[in-house]
């Protein structure tokens, strides 16, 4: 901004000496792009390597160490690769299809390998609108905050069916229901055509009307709730359910094997989480400190509570307890971070902590489903809890931040009931949507190459088996 000004002034300086006409610095004004602001950029790009952080080593090592010590360099390898698999699409297809407009449900391929983003005849970077009227951040900052999104959602499912899928099989899944599952959620959601279209009623309901599905109705999800943490648990228990259980489940044991890694995984993932929440306000500004502030408090809580129902019903407090409520309390926190005011973050926290322990206990135990790692159970269940609490504490009398109206450039407030049941309708839209789509990628590759690898290379485990190393050489 300062160089913009700086070009104004000396335009000015000309004009007065009559070098330069009015009618030139019109010109100039006119076409002169937004200049984003450097503390927005230097925060998107800080934030998005928290993220890249949390997928690799955070999650990878959460995982690893709740798995046998056969197959933790499994676990590794298949976030470690989905990680970079989902990067290279995203460059290629997926950001285009998430975020470009087309319609309802799919975007378009303006934005195929990039496409249009950088101008290499003026050296320009293409601008990516915020929540901001007039503020944007480069472009490119955007794709790859974005991308880490969508390689961490797909690195969540393979928790649900770890210790048994085949490492080809998990591959070529992985690139179907990114395709069809992902990136049609990430743009029912978040894509719309940025504050700047909103300049009048007219014009916002064309705006509107060029938005995701779900936007459009008015779902609020801060940082994917529905998107990543919905859509990748319910994949995760098609794919538990599909995949089948491990051999020995329910009579033999299956204690993790290193909870020293799972809590350094853990603590990764939620100093990472700080990222993916506050850098989803895309400013680094008011939003954004709120976003932190309750990515701080929610998981405390959860945790204490998960660790009180835990002593209770167990009879003592575990680490591997108090690593799972940071995580479900995190998670419920996601779609409410920059919606719901301290207060409301700390209640939906301490209520994830209890409705997540049920989840990966009782409710995994009348589902009967081997979901190893408790993606449903935590990033499903936590995902859904924390959606629906959107709609609840958004409103003003619960603390909550109202919703901006773009038209009018002012803050309104929302109504419980019915911003529940938006939210509900979102909820249930993520849950069909992932559900279904999964259930036809895992039966697709099933049929093909199949999911399973053989009883024996089970038992051996898939470190050798598959990869042909070990973790541990003792």
């Amino acid at each position: 901004m300062k160089v913009f000004s700086l070009l104004l002034t000396a335009l000015s300086l000309l004009a007065a000496s009559g070098w330069v006409g009015a009618e030139e610095i019109a010109a100039a004004v006119a076409v002169a792009p937004p200049v984003p602001d450097k503390g927005d950029t230097t925060w998107m790009l800080i934030s998005t390597a928290m993220v890249i952080m949390m997928s690799i080593p955070g999650l990878a090592l959460f995982y690893g160490g709740l798995v046998r010590s056969k197959n933790m360099l499994s676990v590794l390898m298949q976030v470690f690769t989905i990680f970079a698999l989902i990067t290279v699409l995203w460059v290629i297809y997926g950001y285009s299809i998430a975020f470009t407009a087309g319609n309802a449900f799919f975007g378009g391929f303006d934005r195929v390998l990039l496409a249009g983003i950088y101008d290499p005849a003026t050296a320009m970077v293409a601008n990516a609108a915020t929540f901001t009227k007039g503020v944007y951040i480069p472009e490119f900052a955007f794709v790859a905050f974005q991308a880490t999104f969508a390689a961490i959602t797909v690195s969540l499912i393979v928790g649900a069916f770890a210790e048994r899928v085949k490492f080809s099989a998990l591959l070529v899944f992985s690139v179907l229901w990114f395709t069809f599952s992902y990136l049609p959620m990430a743009h029912m959601v978040w894509f719309w055509p940025g504050p700047d279209a909103f300049t009048d009623a007219a014009a916002g309901a064309a705006a509107v009307s060029q938005s995701g599905f779900l936007f459009a109705k008015g779902a609020l999800d801060f940082a994917g709730g529905t998107v990543v943490h919905i859509n990748a648990g319910v994949a995760g228990l098609v794919g538990a359910y599909v995949i089948g259980k491990r051999i020995g489940y329910g009579r033999e044991s299956f204690t993790p094997h290193s909870l020293t890694m799972t809590m350094i995984g853990a603590s990764m993932l939620w100093f990472g989480w700080f990222g993916f929440n506050a850098g989803s306000a895309l400013e680094a500004g008011g939003t954004a400190t709120l976003a932190f502030m309750n990515t701080l408090s929610a998981p405390a809580a959860a945790t204490l509570t998960w660790l009180m129902a835990e002593w209770m019903l167990k009879g003592k407090p575990s680490m591997l307890g108090a690593a799972s409520g940071a995580v479900a309390g995190l998670v419920a926190i996601t779609p409410a971070a920059g919606w719901v005011g301290i207060g409301g973050g700390l209640v939906i926290g301490a209520l994830a902590g209890v409705v997540c322990f049920w989840g990966v206990t009782g409710l995994k135990k009348l589902m009967g489903a081997d979901d190893a790692l408790d993606v449903f159970g935590i990033h499903g269940i936590g995902g859904i809890l924390g959606a629906l609490l959107t709609g609840v504490f958004n409103n003003w009398s619960l603390g909550g931040t109202g919703i901006l109206d773009y038209v009018n450039n002012t803050v309104v407030n929302t109504e419980i009931g019915a911003q529940f049941m938006i939210q509900a309708q979102a909820v249930g839209v993520a849950v069909v949507w992932s559900g279904v789509v999964a259930l036809i990628c895992f039966k697709l590759v099933d049929w093909t190459i199949g999911l399973r690898v053989a009883d024996d290379d089970e038992r051996e485990g898939l470190d050798v088996t598959s990869h042909g190393e070990r973790a541990y050489n003792h």
